[in-house]
């Protein structure tokens, strides 16, 4: 019988479970709060913000020193780099904030979507080289997780084999380098809602992308127990004339996740795909009353859809903090809620019902 390596140290393994575990536990999800330097910028810009390092910070700040309860409802933190090493106005590092908190800081490691050669209009991850390098010291300012993200287009010709088996094969060796160090990668393939694909087509292509992503990790030896899957919920296309219910979307994506997501993987983190922050959070309570098969976690890993109501609350303007706040706390308490399918509905807020959209978006 062949003699096959211990890919991971035994207490490595648990540690990585053990984070995994915690960052899906019982009625708590992820803030994805690691837009770059641009994104950040935009999202300021909306509210008539300078995109400068300081108002970048000050927003950080606003968010990572919310009410002690936001440990209640929000595991874990996805960073930038910039961000990772920054300090309150007091002095205190952020990472030291979410602690404080019972939230574990986590980190994005990827550098950005590139052009796929030889394809229509297809992407990449760019990022790998050096990796290993920043997980170790990213380890060390306080990171215990990671973040990387895929995109898969819907189109008459896409996604392509070779876009598919790419990314997949992108998504796994990232896994690997992390586990390596300690850190749990969070895997995103995002199916983009670009697109006038109905609701049939978008289970499809996520069934296909995902069977990519979990061979792919299979073949690399990623221990699957210390990875956390964020994908994109079934949903029509932004342009489809054909609208579903959340119950249509909560099946579809329950479905395409039973057909492909091995039962050892720790949880399932939605990403929210540019619906609004209504609809992100009424699709997941659906998802998580939904009969069928769940054998993981089912939360969220939102950026836009805990962050657009803060945004429009405070205004930039500092005596608007302490409303901002309340904005986060009631959002995080609202997908806490979702995630354990107990959700009533009715929650406003300064962009509850607003569409987040943004076509061919990228951090």
């Amino acid at each position: 019988m062949p003699q096959f390596a211990q890919y991971l140290p035994p207490e490595k393994e648990e540690e990585l479970r053990e984070i995994a575990n915690a960052i899906v536990a019982p009625g708590k999800g992820i803030l994805a709060a690691d837009e770059s330097v641009s994104t950040c910028g935009k999202r300021l810009q909306g509210i008539g913000v300078e995109n400068t390092e300081e108002n970048r910070r000050a927003y950080r700040e606003l968010l990572f020193t919310a009410d002690k309860t936001l440990g209640d409802h929000i595991s874990g933190v996805i960073l930038f780099h910039e961000t990772l090493y920054q300090k309150t106005s007091d002095g205190v590092p952020f990472v030291q904030c979410l602690k404080d908190r019972g939230i574990i800081p986590g980190i994005k490691v990827d550098k950005g979507v590139v052009p796929l050669a030889g394809t229509f209009n297809e992407c990449t991850t760019q990022g790998l080289d050096g990796l290993s390098e920043r997980c170790a010291e990213y380890k060390k300012a306080g990171a215990h997780f990671a973040k990387w993200r895929c995109v898969l287009k819907i189109s008459k010709n896409t996604p392509s084999y070779l876009a598919m088996l790419e990314n997949a094969n992108v998504l796994a060796r990232y896994a690997s380098i992390c586990q390596q160090n300690g850190i749990v990668p969070i895997v995103e393939p995002e199916v983009l809602p670009d697109g006038d694909h109905d609701l049939a087509e978008s289970q499809a292509v996520t069934e296909d992308v995902l069977a990519f992503v979990y061979k792919a990790l299979a073949d690399h030896h990623v221990f699957l127990e210390g990875t956390l899957l964020k994908p994109n919920m079934c949903t029509p296309g932004q342009s489809c004339t054909k609208k579903a219910s959340h119950e249509d979307i909560a099946r579809a994506t329950v479905t395409a996740l039973a057909r492909r997501v091995p039962a050892s993987v720790a949880g399932v983190t939605f990403l929210s795909g540019g619906q609004s922050e209504e609809d992100a959070t009424i699709n997941l309570n659906a998802i998580n009353q939904f009969p069928g098969r769940r054998p993981w976690p089912l939360t969220f890993s939102y950026g836009r859809a805990l962050q657009a109501s803060v945004l429009a609350a405070w205004g930039g303007k500092p005596q608007n903090v302490s409303a901002a706040q309340v904005e986060l706390l009631n959002r995080s308490k609202a997908n806490g809620e979702a995630s354990m399918g107990t959700y009533g509905g009715g929650l406003g807020g300064a962009a509850g019902g607003k569409s987040l959209f943004v076509a061919d978006h990228a951090y």
